[in-house]
């Protein structure tokens, strides 16, 4: 492209440069045809070319000057785009914010856009929604792998035990027994208790006799036998009471008795104490070091499993709310200029906002570029339109020399 600009800007150079040659041969061929046989028309002739030239001569210097010294001669006020280069980048800056980035010129460009539409379209493509998937996939991927591990487990061990010890243990112990109680699991864990119990004591009728004998030999010599029958029989039956009667004191004294634990538990300062030693002594973070280390290991392994995994559980939720979204940004109006009217405020307040830094910007921009790299540049992108004002001035030259030469002879 930059080889196409500077063949176009070589070409209209020759042609503004060729047009001032052939006003100087016109004006030469003039002079002499004049010494040899003077015709009035010659005269004519002549004062267009001589103005020709003096027009061209003009705007070739005022068109040279903005961009390098005409001639290499360093010529006052000339080469204007690398001398006033840092001057030309603070105006250009100033010049972008006063007449674009204003709210009367950014307000209705802004007002028509639609971010939800585009989004929504693009997103409504099956290829799209792989590309987004793909890239969400790659993203969270990259990102879990480049995790530090040792980072990560000391993270979650400072978070868990500063976590942890923030937990009020009275007040959970408490209200997880009052819970209890109120379901009536206590009741159903000694129902469940109790039939067991009970297997045991049968269970263990030699081993009451065993105890009477090495106790008690002599009693255990007499009735040994019908005292641990008469002892299992009467546990058994009492359990059997306790069982069927569902107002057993038992039952009843179970109750009672755990609702007073719980409320020790949350009054009481010994209790208070216990679990204060509890958080410094066993929720510290060399403690909690070892299953923070495998929950990470675990957890990581597990994502990055899934991630591969195209036929995953976690890829196939991805896949459904990307969906989700897709047709929400479709057929909901009403999130569709919720997001619309958000996003245009948001870029309406930033670029206001950021005004400044825009002229700042372009001025840092255009101060560091080289000035005779810039001055190439414009000149490039410019110039070819410029020397259609050489060519301009040579025949507007000529044209108004004519004139006064004509005026000249007609008047005087």
């Amino acid at each position: 492209m930059s080889d196409i600009k500077k063949n176009q800007l070589r070409k209209h150079k020759r042609l503004a440069t060729g047009l001032f040659f052939f006003m100087a041969i016109v004006y030469g061929l003039m002079v002499y045809l004049q010494h040899q046989g003077s015709e009035a028309w010659m005269g004519y002739v002549e004062a267009f070319s001589e103005a020709g030239m003096v027009g061209a001569l003009a705007d070739w210097f005022a068109v040279t000057a903005i961009f390098k010294h005409p001639l290499g001669i360093p010529i006052p006020h000339t080469n204007l785009i690398e001398r006033k280069k840092d001057d030309l980048g603070q105006n250009l800056g100033k010049f972008v914010k006063d007449n674009f980035l204003n709210p009367e010129n950014i307000r209705p460009y802004i007002e028509k856009l639609n971010v939800v539409k585009w989004v929504s379209e693009w997103l409504n493509k099956p290829t799209s929604q792989k590309i987004l998937e793909k890239e969400i996939i790659n993203l969270t991927t990259k990102i879990i792998s480049d995790l530090q591990d040792k980072d990560v487990e000391q993270f979650l061990a400072n978070k868990g035990t500063e976590i942890l010890r923030e937990i009020d243990f009275q007040k959970i112990s408490s209200s997880g027994i009052k819970y209890f109680i109120d379901k009536n699991e206590h009741i159903t864990l000694l129902e469940i208790l109790l039939p067991e119990i009970k297997e045991y004591i049968n269970e263990s009728q030699e081993m009451i006799l065993h105890r009477l004998s090495e106790n008690r030999p002599f009693i255990a010599f007499l009735a040994g036998r019908k005292i641990s029958n008469e002892v299992v029989e009467g546990l058994i039956k009492f359990i059997d009471e306790i069982e069927s009667d569902k107002e057993h004191f038992v039952r009843k004294k179970l109750t009672e008795n755990l609702q007073g634990f719980s409320e020790d538990i949350l009054v009481s300062e010994q209790w208070k104490e216990k679990f204060e030693t509890l958080k410094q002594e066993v929720l510290t973070e060399q403690n909690l070091r070892t299953y923070t280390n495998d929950a990470w290991q675990s957890i990581k392994g597990l994502l990055l499993q899934n991630l591969e995994n195209p036929n995953s559980q976690l890829q196939g939720y991805l896949q459904s709310n990307i969906q989700k979204l897709s047709h929400s940004l479709s057929d909901d109006q009403e999130i569709s200029n919720r997001i619309n009217s958000w996003v245009r405020h948001f870029l309406y307040r930033m670029t206001l906002k950021n005004s400044d830094e825009v002229v700042s910007l372009i001025s840092s921009t255009v101060a560091g570029w080289e000035g005779k790299e810039l001055s190439e540049k414009l000149e490039l992108e410019v110039g070819k339109d410029l020397q259609f004002i050489r060519i301009n001035g040579t025949l507007v030259g000529g044209f108004v020399g004519l004139l006064i030469y004509t005026l000249t002879h007609l008047f005087i």
